[in-house]
Formats: structure tokens, C-alpha cells, sequence
């Protein structure tokens, strides 16, 4: 009977066909997680990198805002 357990023990330590499943799962939400929150912090100033872009292309002053109100163009 012990000798059946040890074989198995030994035959799931050389099999790691789903350790490796396991850890690209794990890289893969890490990856997901900072994608994520690099998206959540740079949002609110890409809006208004976009926003003052369009305004400088219409001719126009982009007036940014400091509070969360969004900045104005004005001609």
C-alpha cells in the first residue's frame, strides 16, 4: 500500500503539464491587473492631452481645468 502512494507521489511530481497551465494563468492575470491600472491613472490625462490637441487643430487655446470639470476651448 505505501509503496502504491510513494509511485504516485512520483509520478505527479514529474508530471507538470499543469503547473506550467497554472503559472501562464497566474502571468496572465498579473499582466490583465496592470494593464488595468496603467489604464485607470493614465485615462483622465489622455482625455485631456486629446482634448487640447483637438482645440490646438480648430485654432483654438485649450484653457485646462483644475478641478474635474473639463478644461474649455476658446477661439
Amino acid at each position: 500500500m505505501f509503496s502504491t502512494i510513494v509511485m504516485s507521489v512520483a509520478r505527479a511530481r514529474r508530471d507538470e503539464a499543469g503547473a506550467t497551465a497554472v503559472e501562464y494563468g497566474i502571468m496572465v492575470a498579473l499582466i490583465a491587473v496592470v494593464i488595468i491600472v496603467a489604464v485607470t491613472l493614465l485615462g483622465g490625462n489622455l482625455v485631456e492631452t486629446f482634448n487640447s490637441t483637438a482645440c490646438s487643430v480648430k485654432g483654438g487655446a485649450w484653457t485646462a481645468s483644475t478641478s474635474t470639470v473639463a478644461g474649455s476651448c476658446s477661439k
